[in-house]
């Protein structure tokens, strides 16, 4: 087809020119066109190449150094020259060695860690590109990653710690194993029919055992079985679910152990599925009062409270356990709802009245009134105080309201329910409408752990005696493990009746793998090196291999007084995020995940601390 004929305006083709030597308009314009394009490809080349700037210098300026050097002149001129030589050799030999420093490093890191680092300029450029409040593909806020002090650690130098610490970790990997084997992608392990076993606390949720485990593996460097936990929370952690969940259970395992994931690897798909999970639960706070239902239809966001629960009240330990967790949610969201939530929680205890100072177990989301003055440390009420004083460890120490309340709530638990059985060992009873019952739950011996986290910031000098308290309180739950059959403690034990540390009752004498005398084993051991607290540790974990490890993991017995174990063929997720984690640190250095730079959260997650510098708004409120 004749170009003429796809131009419009053009003249005709039968048309002549003036001239037999001229060319016609339409060739003219054909070759304007040609020009303009050849123009603009020059001009484009070295306006937009990498370097542009450089090509235009040394094509309209001449004003390169090498071009300079070749240049005839006086012998001022050669001098000038000479120096010039000298400086970009001195530029380049300083270059050479740090490029040479830097591939040293690089040698020495593992491959994960280049790759994280790959990630975190990569995340870097990002950042800088988008300015202050860019946000992701996610709507998030682009976050700078650095990963807290401590995330791993090293061997232990002593032959016997490093042997212990070994068999804790082949532990970990016989639990983890059994479940990839028998039960993957369920929320737990049945490890004697071995098979997959979930609880209702989750709903419909799948994965408890590999959320509540990541941080677990990562600690204990079991990066492969990290990666593949990873992979599944990416493609298969899913929380559209038409179902009904726990709060409590959801935020401190689910939650917790993707935050503490996130804080340790630095992979943004946890930052990612902890803040879809934590505006899934935002529901649960439309109460008259802002106290949230324990229960929770993730679909429909309505809430509801345990039937059993007096008189439709909300419990001490479950709307008093999300304190952390949500900090944390506000500071990676850049979404101040999640603060305000557990700030406001704590608006509305301060307007009640005390009894005794204490806080009983039961307050009701309408009303805002407490429900029947159960007061306990153990079950029902035990992680609210422990979050008290975490709130004010993790602010960097600037949360003085949580730090008041906790030192306040602490003198009341002395004054009315910490007791000296007739034996010399120290309890925390209950409390029940002004009288006292005097047991202590299994779930009460992690107070052990966190008077001796508190004692260093005392008021009134009151640091060592607060230490004795931690002291005493695990030598009981240790008397409490001793006199049983198996070794291992049982639910609850009791100081009275002439017994003292002793279930009495069938249905407190079993053992579910939990964590809390562990937990202060692991506590006092970093506070005072007294090795007793190893050899404490090391008893139940022969304990724990006698009696609950069987061919497909790690169950729970239901009679520790019986001569042979009978086994509940439960593996729960706990085991493994904390009982196995708090005995591996109890065996490894302290500059493993230390105190000054991470707290744990009540299902041993580790979280950093929010450093002062790391904040400009969205403190806790000071108390006035």
């Amino acid at each position: 087809m004749p170009v003429a004929t796809l131009l419009p305006f053009t003249a005709t083709p039968s048309r002549k020119s003036s001239s037999p030597t001229s060319f016609r308009l339409t060739e003219k314009f054909i070759l304007l066109l040609v020009f303009s394009a050849f123009i603009t490809l020059c001009f484009g080349a070295i306006f937009f190449l990498p370097d542009s700037s450089k090509l235009l210098s040394g094509v309209f300026f001449h004003s390169s150094a090498v071009e300079t050097n070749t240049r005839k002149g006086t012998d001022s001129d050669s001098n000038i020259a000479v120096g010039t030589d000298e400086k970009i050799l001195a530029k380049i030999r300083k270059d050479h060695e740090k490029a040479l420093v830097e591939a040293k490093d690089t040698l020495q890191k593992r491959p994960d860690e280049i790759k994280q680092d790959i990630q975190n300029e990569k995340d870097k450029v990002l950042k800088e590109g988008l300015g202050k409040g860019g946000k992701d593909d996610d709507n998030l806020p682009v976050i700078e990653y650095v990963r807290p002090p401590g995330a791993t650690g090293h061997e232990p130098s002593d032959p016997e710690t490093k042997e212990r610490r070994e068999k804790i970790k082949e532990m970990m990997k016989f639990a983890w194993d059994s479940y990839k084997r028998y039960a993957w992608g369920s929320n737990e392990l049945r490890p004697v029919s071995m098979q997959g076993h979930s609880s209702n606390l989750f709903g419909s949720i799948k994965g408890a055992t590999i959320v509540d485990a990541l941080d677990t593996l990562y600690v204990m460097e079991m990066y492969e079985d990290f990666e593949m936990a990873t992979e599944w929370v990416e493609k298969n952690l899913d929380f559209n679910v038409n179902a009904e969940v726990s709060v409590f259970e959801v935020n401190i395992r689910f939650v917790g152990g993707l935050l503490s994931a996130y804080y340790l690897s630095g992979k943004e798909v946890f930052r990612k599925k902890a803040i879809q999970l934590g505006e899934k639960l935002l529901p649960a706070f439309k109460t008259p009062t802002g106290i949230p239902w324990a229960l929770l239809n993730l679909k429909s966001g309505i809430g509801r409270n345990w039937p059993w629960a007096s008189g439709g009240s909300s419990i001490l330990a479950e709307y008093g356990t999300l304190h952390l967790e949500f900090m944390h949610l506000s500071k990676l969201s850049g979404n101040p709802a999640f603060a305000e939530k557990v700030m406001n929680i704590r608006k509305v205890l301060n307007r009640l009245d005390k009894p005794q100072g204490l806080y009983p177990n039961y307050l009701n989301p309408n009303s805002g009134q407490w429900g029947q003055h159960h007061v306990s440390v153990g079950g029902l009420g035990d992680s609210f105080y422990e979050y008290l004083l975490k709130a004010w460890l993790m602010s960097d120490k600037t949360d003085e309201e949580g730090k008041k309340l906790y030192y306040d709530a602490l003198q009341a638990i002395e004054t009315s329910l910490m007791r000296k059985s007739s034996g010399g060992l120290t309890y925390i009873a209950e409390w029940k409408g002004g009288l006292l019952e005097h047991k202590m739950g299994h779930l009460t011996c992690f107070a052990g752990g966190m008077i001796a986290l508190g004692a260093d910031g005392a008021p009134e000098d009151k640091t060592g005696h607060q230490m004795e308290q931690a002291a005493e309180i695990a030598r009981t739950c240790h008397e409490s493990y001793a006199r049983t059959t198996l070794k291992l403690g049982p639910e609850g034990f009791r100081f009275d009746g002439g017994v003292e540390a002793i279930a009495t009752r069938q249905n407190e004498k079993y053992f579910i793998l939990r964590p809390e005398v562990i937990e202060t084993y692991m506590y006092m051991w970093r506070f005072t090196h007294d090795p007793k607290y190893r050899e404490w540790g090391w008893e139940a974990v022969q304990a724990l291999e006698k009696h609950c490890r069987v061919e497909g993991g790690y169950s729970g017995v239901r009679d520790v007084y019986a001569t042979s174990p009978n086994h509940d063929d439960v593996q729960q997720s706990f085991y493994l995020a904390e009982t196995l984690k708090y005995l591996f640190l109890l065996f490894s250095d302290d500059d493993h995940l230390p105190f000054e730079h991470w707290v744990f959260n009540t299902e041993a997650h580790p979280l950093p601390v929010i450093k002062k510098e790391m904040t400009d708004t969205d403190k806790p409120n000071q108390l006035e």
